[in-house]
């Protein structure tokens, strides 16, 4: 019977849910959805439940009566007594209700509410743009992934015990009291008064503490978090010290608002032990007033005494309750920063699949910043044909990667339209898109999964025959061959560690190579693919890549000529935002190119000739400089096979264009 109630939610519904909103209240209820109807049912049992404890003290009082006036031995008056059959029917029929409401919050809620908002939280974090991803640290994201759903089922089932039950409870034992004596009321009303008072003070301090707690357990959690993941850096350097003194500090502003906590609760333990013996002294003593009056009989005064003692256990448990309420309630307003975000880059709501034909790329009149802070691109266009090979080639920081991003669609672009055979890529799905394109970069990270998951990630669907044949491809099967692990899986089944710590920079590469040429997308983007290979490898895997690249639309990244010279007719280097007059002219040589360059420049810029990285072997970099200068880089013509030389292929310079 148990398990059936463990089927009533589904803890990974199939719907996408758009992020919950801000504001502690319409948060919960978002979290709600799907398990309403089993949360009302929990509060109205947990009510029913209170009820029927907060009655038994009018049976216990009842029974005292009885056997103050029944002689002892007298087993006719106790068959015959209505009270004790009554008392024996609630006691059964609480079986059934405890047992109901037992498996409603822990069959049907409690696994599955929190696994419930852990899967849309998660869905939710994979969707968020990689802008966001920057500014975050993974394990701060993490700890609010987990603990944030955690902390809403503790609020949910807290709230439920305080509202319905603790609230029903009171008013029962009110009502009870009033039906023993009116005036025995006036002790519990003044007590729950005076205690409510008491929480208006610390509650509201105890909850900016908790969010306090709550904010400094993430920094914490993200700085130990940032430790284990970068332990390469840490151990290079030998800062392990550092580390720690770093991740203590934080550690130390978490203490200080765990004392700031236990300093209210402590206050708050005192209080309420204040007001509960003044409970139990008032209302016991007014009782017993009343029964030496003759106005109550021996049964109140032992029902009002055990509701006093009962209130003395309850209101201590409120207290730690409270305390708790507001120490997730801390936790869950913490995580709402971040879970309440939506992604910057969103599909339009009638976005379409991407259909590529050939692959043809076409930014358009494209200009792009980064937060408004650093103007990157401005009013770029750029041609790039079906199956055309085209190379990058500029300094760091020259925009080179922003304009791979804004082809994925990391970013959305500020003005201008990046276009795929003739599609807007902001109108297509980011899905269908980014399945279109094949990326290896330099820095290469790889899942902890076996070898076989990762390279499979490229088409999750591939036969292992097509695995291997992609690692041969990428000269990896050599070296996989020979891995295993702790856990005594080898080859293709190693598990390659957190981030592919396990191998070297340049099988990683191996790997995220071969899993691109499983993809087989039509446009393939290389970001210094063979950076982290040695010439050897590079040599061997050159054809292979040549022969991925068959047909196919590629864009090459270098912050140097060399990875792209081996098979080009060499790069073509012209620094510059725009040219403002239209020219048509082949480029022979560096010389010429310089030339060209100047001649298309406008009036007010400054052409110069600058020795640099470029000027080593690989001819001459021209530099435009003046007030619209921006962000320099190289677009070269590649073509698979040529032999390299000083000559440039065909250079076309149109106002804001530069097709090569």
């Amino acid at each position: 019977m148990l398990r059936a109630f463990e089927k009533w939610l589904d803890p990974f519904p199939p719907d996408e849910v758009p992020p919950p909103p801000d504001g502690l209240v319409r948060f919960l209820w978002a979290c709600t959805r799907g398990a309403r109807g089993y949360i009302l049912a929990l509060a109205l049992l947990s009510a029913g439940v209170s009820i029927y404890e907060a009655w038994l003290f009018s049976f216990l009082g009842q029974v005292v009566d009885l056997l103050s006036a029944w002689k002892a031995g007298d087993a006719t008056a106790m068959q015959e007594s209505s009270v004790l059959w009554g008392i024996g029917l609630v006691l059964l029929t609480s079986i059934g209700l405890v047992a109901l409401r037992t498996m409603v919050q822990h069959q049907v809620l409690a696994i599955n509410l929190p696994l419930r908002l852990r899967w849309d939280f998660h869905r939710l974090m994979l969707r968020q743009s990689l802008s966001f991803f920057s500014d975050e640290f993974s394990g701060r994201v993490t700890t609010k992934v987990m603990q944030t759903a955690l902390s809403v089922r503790e609020v949910l089932f807290t709230l439920i015990e305080i509202a319905p039950g603790i609230g029903v409870y009171f008013i029962a034992i009110i009502a009870l009291a009033g039906g023993f004596d009116l005036k025995l009321m006036l002790p519990f009303i003044a007590w729950i008064a005076l205690f409510g008072l008491a929480m208006l003070y610390f509650v509201p301090r105890l909850g900016k503490v908790g969010q306090e707690q709550a904010n400094a357990r993430s920094s914490m959690t993200g700085r130990i978090s940032d430790a284990y993941t970068n332990i390469t850096t840490v151990k290079l350097f030998s800062h392990s010290k550092r580390e720690a003194h770093f991740a203590r500090a934080a550690m130390e502003d978490f203490k200080l608002t765990g004392f700031r906590q236990m300093r209210l609760v402590s206050q708050f333990e005192i209080v309420n032990q204040v007001l509960v013996v003044a409970l139990i002294m008032g209302a016991g003593g007014y009782a017993l007033w009343l029964w030496h009056q003759g106005q109550v009989g021996t049964g109140a005064v032992a029902a009002i005494t055990a509701m006093a003692l009962r209130v003395n256990g309850m209101s201590h448990w409120i207290m730690w309750q409270m305390t708790s309420l507001f120490e997730n309630i801390g936790t869950v307003q913490d995580g709402m920063e971040t879970l309440t975000r939506g992604p910057k880059v969103q599909d339009a709501p009638d976005a379409a699949a991407l259909v590529t034909t050939g692959g043809a790329v076409t930014f358009d009149n494209v200009s792009f910043n980064y937060n408004g802070e650093r103007q990157v691109l401005d009013a770029l266009n750029l041609s790039i044909r079906p199956g055309e090979k085209i190379g990058l080639v500029g300094r760091s920081g020259a925009g080179k990667s922003t304009l791979i991003n804004l082809l994925l669609r990391f970013y959305d672009v500020d003005e201008g339209a990046i276009s795929i055979d003739g599609q807007n890529i902001a109108h297509v799905t980011q899905d269908s898109l980014r399945s279109a394109i094949g990326m290896v970069t330099q820095d290469t990270s790889l899942l902890h999964r076996s070898i076989r998951d990762n390279i499979a990630y490229g088409r999750p669907d591939a036969t292992d025959a097509q695995i291997h044949s992609a690692a041969a491809s990428a000269q990896a099967d050599g070296f996989i061959s020979q891995l295993s692990d702790k856990q005594g899986n080898s080859g293709y089944d190693t598990l390659v560690g957190e981030r592919g710590i396990k191998l070297s920079g340049g099988q990683r590469q191996r790997v995220a190579i071969a899993r691109v040429m499983l993809k087989n997308a039509p446009i393939l983007l290389l970001d210094e693919a063979t950076s982290a290979l040695d010439s050897e490898v590079e040599v061997a895997i050159q054809e292979s890549l040549d022969e991925m690249m068959k047909g196919k639309t590629v864009i090459a990244i270098a912050h140097r000529p060399s990875p792209v010279y081996h098979r080009s007719h060499g790069p073509a280097h012209c620094h510059g935002r725009r040219s403002h007059h239209r020219a048509r002219h082949p480029c022979r040589t560096a010389r010429q190119e310089r030339h060209l360059c100047a001649a298309v420049a406008s009036p007010e810029r400054r052409i110069s000739r600058r020795r640099s990285w470029f000027d080593r072997g690989h001819g001459v970099g021209i530099s435009v400089s003046g007030p619209q200068w921006l962000s320099p880089f190289v677009i070269a013509h590649i073509r698979a096979g040529q032999p390299a030389n000083n000559k440039f292929n065909k250079c076309i310079f149109s106002k804001n264009t530069i097709i090569i």
